[in-house]
């Protein structure tokens, strides 16, 4: 089976090829993208190269899912989102995503992630999707708790990024609270 290719509205989500290198280091190497990423902002492009056959590596060991999130209007790749941590057997993952700055506020991760959660519960017939989010990312956290995550707890010293450990909230959403959120936001049942 191949990548699995979404669509929303103004976007597509595709595969990540290395054709997508130079966009995506130029969204990984600045400092106010990386600052709550979980990694240190990326200084050449071999890194993003790596990153993207790690992103292909981990898809076809079925450990994680990212996809491209590219503007229908133009074909310009803006930022990822996808799934880290799938364990399709325990029927969970973490969500994750960054956008360019360019693109801050124009609700595109908004529409990606939801895309993202339908397949991931529609689709791969998931239960439990997290969120691993710095204290101090409250957009991050505004924007989780806008699609109906809940956030369960803290995760002390949980990353370790530019020598220095960084204390995370968890967050979830279950596939019944996403079903309820569907129907009631769209006024129609979801499957």
């Amino acid at each position: 089976m191949g990548f699995p290719i979404l669509e929303t509205e103004r976007l597509h989500l595709i595969d990540i090829t290395q054709n997508h290198a130079n966009s995506l280091f130029e969204i990984l190497s600045l400092d106010e993208v990386t600052k709550y990423y979980g990694t240190d902002t990326f200084t050449s492009i071999e890194e993003a190269k790596k990153l993207i056959d790690m992103f292909q590596k981990n898809y076809y060991e079925k450990r994680s899912i990212r996809w491209g999130i590219i503007l229908k209007e133009n074909n310009k790749f803006i930022g990822t989102a996808g799934l880290n941590g799938l364990q399709l057997k325990n029927k969970k993952a973490e969500i994750g995503y960054e956008i360019h700055p360019s693109f801050w506020r124009k609700s595109y991760t908004t529409e990606a992630i939801r895309e993202v959660l339908r397949y991931s519960y529609v689709e791969l017939k998931l239960n439990r999707i997290g969120a691993v989010v710095y204290l101090e990312n409250e957009a991050s956290s505004k924007l989780l708790e806008k699609l109906g995550f809940s956030k369960e707890g803290v995760l002390r010293d949980y990353l370790y990024q530019n020598d220095q450990f960084h204390t995370t909230y968890i967050f979830s959403l279950l596939k019944q609270e996403w079903e309820t959120s569907t129907s009631s936001s769209h006024g129609v049942q979801a499957k």
